[in-house]
């Protein structure tokens, strides 16, 4: 299985941030051909009792990569890069990642 792992720096303010990733942009997101899952991490601190250097993390699923880069370029796709953009264009960083067992190398 492949992900597009999105990566979000801390946001200057964590409620606007939240109204508008949850209720706008993760709607739209999961409109995306061939999604299968998508799952969201809030970190709260770091080992060491400090904030953490980031804030989320979305992980959406695919059967391979074939699929995720066609539903990227599908309408869907590119109507939530473009709203990714708009409001969090600065924190957010995108990776392409192969999911495996912990078993593989």
């Amino acid at each position: 299985m492949v992900k597009l792992v999105a990566l979000y720096k801390q946001p200057e303010d964590k409620q606007a941030f939240d109204d508008h990733y949850f209720n706008i942009h993760l709607p739209l997101a999961g409109k995306m051909p061939g999604l299968k899952k998508v799952t969201v991490t809030r970190f709260s601190e770091t080992p060491m009792g400090t904030e953490a250097p980031f804030y989320l993390k979305a992980e959406m699923f695919f059967d391979d990569k074939e699929t995720l880069m066609r539903a990227m370029g599908s309408p869907e796709g590119k109507a939530a890069a473009k709203d990714v953009m708009s409001f969090a264009g600065k924190l957010v960083t995108m990776m392409i990642g192969e999911e495996l067992d912990g078993n593989e190398k």
